[in-house]
């Protein structure tokens, strides 16, 4: 045999190869290319990355172990490490997060401690679907309260009004990663022994006084969906300091399964050591195939961790950029205060913003639809915020659910307020072309 055919035949020379040529197609097919104003599509997110992505997700997928195994191990704990969180399990969505979360809450192995269908979780009425319907979907009543006209956060100093005998949980987000007032909240659930939930499937990286959003609460959840900080093309994780809770989780995410075994310690006879030695019943049985939670099946490929890793590695990067655009933003809109609300950040906090949110005040000379119309028509994308009041959607006409006050600014969010993009991919280019889109139209109307 020649060398050359030796070296044909070597798995780890023939993988070094297709590693070396998906980056040379990387380089050849992807990339921004000419931007053409009011031409090329200026998204309002959207996912970014280059060839060490390609790499990471072709050297896993080689490996064809396919379902979650060891470049999801590495993912959890890298992801803890960035978080300082102890435990962290990751899923397929941002939306799974959120179910899991609320359904280990629900978990008989709390024991009194557990939430029971017909207990109560207050929750802002501006809120994304995914948020508010695990609360729907287990059997929860849901207390919805209005939100600050400007951070579009759950407006704390109604809580105490929310607040009945049957009150247990508080499931709040962060919108569009601008941190609520988490630890007024923290405060407010320990005085009234509630459990707390974190969305913070906006907000990856964003701190409150150093600390990092999603580690406040009983549980924390996140997004990897392309739109957010960082992507695994769907993706989602939940966070706790609880090994009880991380236990729940697990068993939840991997259909109920009472077996803990992290990823190669299962065989022959498992972590425990004593696989065949439980029982049911009184019979001996595989504790692989026995159940404590009615769970699911939420684990995400290990193709997307190894995605995950390396865009990881990019998030300081990424968040440094959305910071930037967001300052960009705030500058060119707060020279038309007359019209538009502008976004309100609490002290202590650092966001990384996933979009930049705007709110048309009633008096302006035109409305929401008229100027996202005239950025659309100039290929830059919009969306509303969410669901705006949801309550308000056909969806939810006959679920059982409580309002607390008056919802009067999440029915102007509902009526008034959209976001723009300021991600990684808009870049001097791009944004100069917002700038000018914007000031174009609004200058019509005479700035401040």
């Amino acid at each position: 045999m020649t060398t050359q055919s030796t070296q044909q035949d070597n798995p780890q020379a023939i993988r070094q190869e297709i590693l070396e040529l998906v980056n040379k197609y990387y380089h050849a097919e992807f990339g921004y290319g000419e931007f053409i104003p009011g031409k090329t599509r200026i998204g309002y997110s959207g996912r970014v990355f280059d060839e060490r992505e390609m790499v990471a997700a072709t050297d896993a997928l080689l490996d064809f172990w396919l379902t979650l195994g060891q470049w999801g191990d590495r993912f959890e704990k890298e992801l803890a490490r960035y978080l300082k969180s102890k435990f962290v399990s990751l899923v397929n969505s941002g939306s799974s997060a959120n179910l899991v979360a609320v359904a280990s809450l629900m978990s008989q192995q709390l024991g009194r401690k557990r939430l029971v269908p017909g207990d109560e979780a207050i929750t802002p009425a501006v809120t994304f679907p995914t948020t508010f319907n695990p609360l729907v979907q287990l059997g929860l009543v849901p207390v919805l309260i209005d939100v600050e006209a400007d951070t579009y956060n759950l407006d704390v100093s109604l809580l105490e009004n929310a607040l009945s005998e049957r009150t247990r949980l508080i499931m709040v987000p962060h919108t569009l990663g601008n941190p609520c007032d988490i630890k007024r909240i923290v405060t407010f659930a320990r005085e009234h022994d509630l459990y707390l939930i974190e969305d913070s499937c906006d907000a990856l990286g964003s701190t409150v006084d150093g600390k990092m959003v999603g580690t406040f609460g009983d549980l924390g959840t996140f997004s990897f969906y392309p739109a957010h900080q960082i992507t695994l093309g769907e993706g989602g994780a939940v966070v706790t300091q609880s090994s009880k809770l991380d236990r729940i989780v697990r068993s939840l995410r991997e259909w109920g399964k009472a077996c803990y075994c992290a990823h190669g310690e299962m065989l022959p006879f498992g972590a425990c050591g004593r696989r065949f030695q439980w029982r049911i019943n009184g019979v001996e049985y595989d504790h692989r195939y026995m159940y404590d939670n009615i769970g699911y099946n939420l684990k995400p490929l290990d193709i997307q961790a190894a995605i995950g890793m390396e865009q990881l590695r990019k998030l300081p990067e990424f968040a440094a950029v959305r910071r930037r655009n967001f300052q960009r933003l705030y500058q060119l809109f707060s020279q038309y205060e007359d019209f538009f609300i502008l976004p309100r950040t609490l002290p202590g906090t650092n966001p990384v913003f996933f979009a930049f949110p705007l709110s048309v005040r009633p008096e302006a000379p035109f409305s929401r639809k008229e100027f996202a119309t005239w950025l659309e028509e100039h290929n830059i994308e919009t969306r509303v915020i969410f669901a705006g009041n949801i309550i308000h959607h056909k969806a939810y006409k006959y679920i059982n659910y409580r309002v607390a006050g008056k919802l009067q600014h999440s029915d102007s969010v509902l009526r008034d307020s959209f976001f723009i993009g300021l991600y990684p991919g808009i870049d001097e280019q791009r944004m100069a072309f917002i700038e000018e889109v914007a000031t174009t139209f609004l200058n019509r109307f005479g700035a401040r």
